[in-house]
C-alpha cells in the first residue's frame, strides 16, 4: 500500500493545476505623462506567467488612450501573475511608464493600476474553465 501513496499524491496534485482560458480586454489609460518630445505615444505589453501574449498598437499623442486589442491565453492557471507594462514609444528608447502585476483569479474582474511615472491603467480580465484533454 505504501508504494501507491506517491502515485496517488501525484494524481491529486495534477488535478488541482487545471488550465483555464484567460481573456484580457478593455485596456485604457488616463492621464499618461508628457515628456520632452510631447504627449505620450502609449502602448501595453502583456504577459501571463512565463508567456508573452504580445502588445497593443501605439496610440500617438494621446494622454488618455484606449486599445481595441484583446489577449487570450489558453493555458493560464489560477494564481498566475498577469503583468502589464505601459510604455511610451520613442524614436530611440521606449520609456517604461509603469508595471501592473496581479495574481489572476477565476471570474471576471476590473482593475485600476496606478503607474509609477504617472497616469492610470484600467483593464478587465476573465479567467474561465479550460478544456481538459
Amino acid at each position: 500500500m505504501a508504494t501507491s501513496l506517491p502515485l496517488l499524491l501525484l494524481l491529486l496534485c495534477s488535478l488541482t493545476v487545471a488550465e483555464a482560458q484567460l481573456r484580457l480586454f478593455n485596456l485604457q489609460a488616463s492621464d499618461l505623462p508628457s515628456n520632452l518630445l510631447g504627449t505620450t505615444d502609449g502602448y501595453v505589453k502583456v504577459f501571463c506567467g512565463s508567456a508573452d501574449l504580445g502588445e497593443t498598437s501605439v496610440r500617438n499623442n494621446n494622454p488618455n488612450p484606449w486599445w481595441e486589442e484583446e489577449f487570450t491565453h489558453f493555458k493560464a492557471q489560477q494564481n498566475d501573475i498577469l503583468r502589464l507594462e505601459v510604455h511610451d514609444s520613442d524614436i530611440l528608447i521606449d520609456d517604461l511608464l509603469g508595471v501592473c502585476q496581479r495574481q489572476i483569479k477565476p471570474g471576471t474582474h476590473e482593475h485600476d493600476c496606478y503607474l509609477k511615472k504617472g497616469g492610470t491603467l484600467h483593464y478587465s480580465y476573465t479567467l474561465g474553465a479550460g478544456h481538459q484533454a
